[in-house]
């Protein structure tokens, strides 16, 4: 009786051995490796988020309270006005405008529009008119009553009609006697604006969306 050769399993004799590849120094290099691809992947990745879609802003001065207040961060998409138009109410951060009108890159102001381009803005005892007809403003600070001085509730008491140029809007602080805006340096060019803050973040006792 001849001896019988054990049948061979097709998938096993395809497959091979199954045994874990040694790690060795090549294996921990390319661990290595893989990781620090990774971590530099993220890196850029962040780094692309912050400079075209969002970015902290840490808030200094009294001039937008108590909508924020100084020390507070906010978050600003980037993305805002590539995607629609600037809208009256909107909270923006732009390039600082200093006393002289010129810009200041880098070096940014946070405001709230409140003229849009080819609107007529006057200021009559602290109300802003837009077009001949008073703005309601619910997110102005109550103020002190007892304040007889005008200066003391807006800094800016009167304001002669202007016209917003095209591409420009208007911006001005909520806590009006404590800011510089508009009412000193003008409409500002919509290309200064670096985007629309949208949430306060930080004390976390204070997030809040605007």
């Amino acid at each position: 009786m001849s001896e019988q050769t054990p049948p061979i399993d097709p998938l096993l004799d395809l497959a091979g051995d199954a045994e874990p590849a040694p790690q060795g120094r090549g294996g921990a290099a390319k661990v290595l490796r893989d990781w620090l691809i990774v971590i530099g992947v993220a890196l850029v990745a962040a780094l692309l988020v912050r400079v075209y879609v969002l970015q902290q802003f840490y808030i200094s001065g009294p001039s937008m309270e108590t909508t924020m207040f100084s020390n507070d961060r906010v978050l600003v998409n980037k993305m805002s006005y590539r995607l629609h138009d600037v809208h009256r109410g909107d909270v923006v951060v732009f390039d600082r405008i200093t006393t002289n009108g010129a810009s200041v890159a880098h070096d940014d102001l946070i405001k709230r529009v409140i003229g849009l381009q080819g609107e007529r803005i006057e200021i009559k005892n602290c109300v802003v008119y837009i077009n001949d007809k008073p703005l309601a403003e619910a997110y102005l600070p109550t103020r002190d009553t007892s304040k007889t001085d005008l200066t003391q509730k807006c800094r800016v008491v009167n304001l002669r009609r202007i016209t917003v140029p095209a591409h420009h809007v208007f911006v001005m602080g909520d806590n009006r006697p404590e800011s510089f805006d508009s009412r000193s340096f003008g409409s500002i060019s919509e290309t200064l604006i670096v985007g629309r803050a949208f949430a306060v973040v930080w004390p976390f006792s204070r997030f809040d969306t605007l």
